[in-house]
């Protein structure tokens, strides 16, 4: 059969039910569409609107900046003030902790402990050991390390002293001589101590300043020992007895440690000769000469000593004046009543 002209032409259009479909398609299409178009002009003014809050918020990000910048401007005085004041509250409380440190060392009795922690029993024999020279110098003699003793005796030295400034009849005016015989007796057991320690170090001896403390502490047994006894019996040849006696045997006893510690006859013989100098010396002057000595120093400077001034009655003027009235009563020959 043979096609005409509208079958030709419906080809290309096709069908109506290809049109009612491709319409459909269209129809579904301008739904889709139509379901965007709106969309678009809501995107624009959503777009619009955070355009907007953008520029608000670098708007107020510039003037924070701005704020800042000037309130850095405006505060540097305030902020060294503040530094400043910052280091120094640390340097007050690294001081501060320096100093409670310091303290807590030194109030800490733990630490003092080990050099007075000896038995009575032990000072009494090394009291008795002071006297007894030991005569083996090949190997250094063992010297206690303790502060007990020592300063027992100095204190003791220092009692006996002042006794014997009442039993020797020296009156001064000053009141006590505590201090002065506190002065005397730890200054010469200090001073006497570094002295001979020092020599000891640059003659290179074994001794420490510790022991030499001790050595010189408990040396001072004979001293005590010969002026309680001179003190209350006054004979000078019994005093130059014990003085060569028990102060001999003390410093013998010292010579023998030191010469065990020294090496060499001149290191020796130049620190013990100055220890037996100055020990032996030393009691010397606490019996001849430490009273006078004393009572002519503070006589010179607080001139002689006065007699106490005798207590004058308050009333002399009135009892003057009631005798002169009745004089003159009796003179004009009439009893005259004294006011």
């Amino acid at each position: 059969m043979s096609a005409g002209p509208g079958s030709r032409n419906a080809e290309p259009w096709g069908s109506f039910d290809d049109n009612l479909i491709q319409g459909g398609s269209a129809v579904i299409d301008m739904e889709n569409m139509d379901d965007t178009s709106g969309s678009s002009f809501e995107d624009v003014g959503e777009m619009h609107q955070r355009l907007k809050e953008e520029e608000e918020v670098t708007a107020e990000a510039a003037a924070a900046a701005e704020d800042t910048e000037d309130g850095e401007f405006l505060g540097m005085k305030g902020l060294k003030g503040q530094l400043g004041r910052q280091v120094a509250d640390e340097v007050w409380q690294a001081g501060k902790r320096q100093a409670s440190r310091a303290f807590n060392l030194y109030a800490n009795i733990d630490i003092l402990r080990p050099y007075f922690d000896v038995e009575p029993v032990q000072v009494r024999s090394r009291l008795m050991e002071s006297l007894i020279p030991v005569r083996m110098i090949n190997f250094p003699q063992k010297i206690a390390g303790e502060l007990y003793g020592p300063l027992m005796l100095v204190f003791t030295l220092v009692a006996i002293l002042l006794h014997g400034m009442k039993t020797s009849g020296t009156v001064i005016r000053e009141g006590t001589l505590m201090g002065t015989a506190i002065g005397t007796c730890f200054g010469y057991w200090l001073g006497v101590s570094s002295f001979i320690y020092f020599l000891a170090y640059l003659v290179n001896a074994q001794i420490t300043m510790l022991q030499m403390l001790s050595l010189l502490g408990y040396g001072l047994f004979g001293h005590c020992v010969v002026l309680l006894v001179t003190y209350n019996i006054h004979f000078h040849f019994l005093f130059y007895g014990l003085w060569l006696l028990l102060g001999g045997l003390s410093t013998l006893r010292m010579v023998a440690a030191l010469l065990s510690r020294t090496v060499g006859q001149t290191p020796r013989l130049l620190l013990c000769g100055t220890l037996s100098l100055l020990h032996m010396s030393f009691l010397l002057y606490l019996h001849f000469s430490y009273h006078r000595i004393l009572e002519g120093l503070l006589d010179s400077l607080d001139g002689p000593n006065v007699a106490p001034m005798q207590r004058v009655a308050r009333d002399v003027p009135e009892l003057m004046l009631n005798g002169t009235v009745r004089s003159l009563g009796v003179l004009l020959g009439g009893p005259v009543r004294a006011q």
